[in-house]
């Protein structure tokens, strides 16, 4: 099977792979050790900052990680209004929200958890991401403004570096992400998800398609935008009327880890579905819905399969990239690895969810193939017709020092606003009234 991903020459048609011939890992593969064992022997070496360090690193980067948001957070709200008055500017007044959030993620993995990402991919890939020519070493991606990413879920840091993909295209602020409900309660940050336009699941059906039909309707909005001169609102065409829109599923619904195994095992029981050996069932549902909802607006679905060097065959890599590892011990991942494949909307299977949850099924038993491939060799395929390089690495970092600036201008300027604002209120209209009052110097 991965011979036959290495050398496909098109992926722009539904996958064809006979389910009933794959077996059933989860009653045949290797148990995995405890977990006490399996972080002992980490793949990025011995602890690299002891306890002192490590609390010192945790209050530096936290305690920033914290302003910024409450800065990014302090800047919605002061755009929130442009809602009422007009939503194009909402809109993109949030963008640039996101963009600030990307930046000081991003800084945040440069400054404490160096990481490089590898990326390969298949003939359909070709001339959409290469290193920057100006000899800085960054990753440049040339993916369209408006697609549908859907990629399995390692551990909670994947969108990070997901994100940064959209960054090197400069389309860190058109991401949208389906998550868990849970999340948007996390103070500060679930509040700047809300207003980020993030969609929350409660995995209830029932609850999930009006909210799910309510943001992909926004998504797929031509906005009205005021043009200087006219005198009022001038209708955008359909080539220049939507907003750019990265939309990011998981559709394994949650990371993989030893407790989510043991569901997606309980589930591949129940169901008769055999289960991955890498990776947990995908779900269908929500992801039909919203190809359904898009599919007039979006021409691609881009495919992403993650897998994070020296995370062992039998192991999670989640027991291994904590935070606490990740940006506290010194110990990231040496490389996170994506291999990327491409799909034209026009030619999978919509009109059908039962042959939709097929395709989605083999996609993901060739997702785990090319995961086995992955942890036997060290590496994913590669196109191997490719003119470009068939590896392009990059450092997850910043293009320019000045970019941190982006995440604290507004409140920063409204703070000197305001300061000039209530030093004119004290010189010329509160000082006169004092002036007049019996026995005032």
């Amino acid at each position: 099977m991965a011979t036959d991903l290495r050398h496909r020459t098109t992926t722009t048609s539904p996958i064809n792979h006979v389910e009933t011939n794959y077996k059933n890992p989860s009653a045949s593969s290797t148990p995995r050790p405890p977990l006490q064992s399996r972080v002992t022997n980490h793949p990025a070496g011995e602890v690299k900052h002891g306890l002192p360090s490590q609390i010192l690193r945790a209050v530096v980067s936290l305690g920033w990680f914290l302003i910024s948001c409450l800065c990014i957070h302090t800047t919605q709200w002061l755009g929130a209004p442009l809602y009422y008055w007009d939503k194009s500017y909402f809109y993109a007044w949030m963008a640039l929200s996101k963009q600030s959030f990307a930046i000081i993620t991003i800084m945040l993995t440069q400054c404490f958890s160096p990481t490089t990402i590898r990326l390969s991919g298949d003939s359909s890939m070709r001339g959409q991401f290469s290193k920057a020519k100006d000899g800085s070493g960054l990753l440049e991606t040339r993916f369209p403004e408006r697609m549908v990413l859907i990629s399995n879920h390692q551990i909670y840091t994947d969108w990070i570096y997901l994100w940064y993909t959209a960054y090197a295209s400069r389309m860190h602020g058109a991401i949208y992400i389906i998550l868990k409900e849970s999340l948007k309660y996390i103070p500060l940050i679930g509040w700047g998800m809300q207003f980020n336009g993030f969609v929350f699941m409660s995995r209830k059906w029932d609850t999930d398609k009006p909210r799910l039909q309510h943001r992909m309707r926004q998504l797929s909005t031509k906005h009205a935008v005021k043009v200087a001169g006219t005198g009022g609102i001038v209708k955008t065409d359909a080539s220049s009327g939507l907003d750019p829109m990265w939309m990011i599923i998981f559709p394994e619904g949650t990371n993989y880890s030893a407790n989510t195994k043991k569901k997606s095992v309980a589930w591949s029981e129940k169901s008769g579905i055999p289960d991955m050996r890498h990776q947990l069932l995908p779900r269908a549902t929500g992801m039909f819905f919203c190809l359904n909802e898009l599919k007039e607006t979006v021409e691609y679905v881009y495919d992403c399969t993650v897998a994070y060097e020296g995370s062992p065959k039998t192991g999670y890599a989640q027991d291994y990239f904590s935070l606490r590892s990740t940006f506290l011990q010194g110990r990231p991942p040496k490389s996170v690895n994506f291999y990327w494949r491409r799909f034209a909307i026009k030619d999978l299977p919509l009109d059908d969810q039962k042959a939709f949850e097929k395709w989605i099924l083999n996609c993901w038993r060739e997702k785990d193939d090319l995961l086995e491939t992955f942890y036997n060799t060290g590496r994913f395929p590669a196109d191997e017709d490719s003119q470009a390089e068939p590896y392009v690495e990059s450092l997850v970092k910043l293009r320019s020092w000045a970019e941190l600036l982006q995440p604290y201008v507004v409140v920063i300027t409204a703070a000197l606003l305001l300061n000039i604002g209530r030093m004119l209120w004290t010189r010329f209209i509160s000082r006169p009234w004092i002036a007049l009052r019996p026995g005032a110097e």
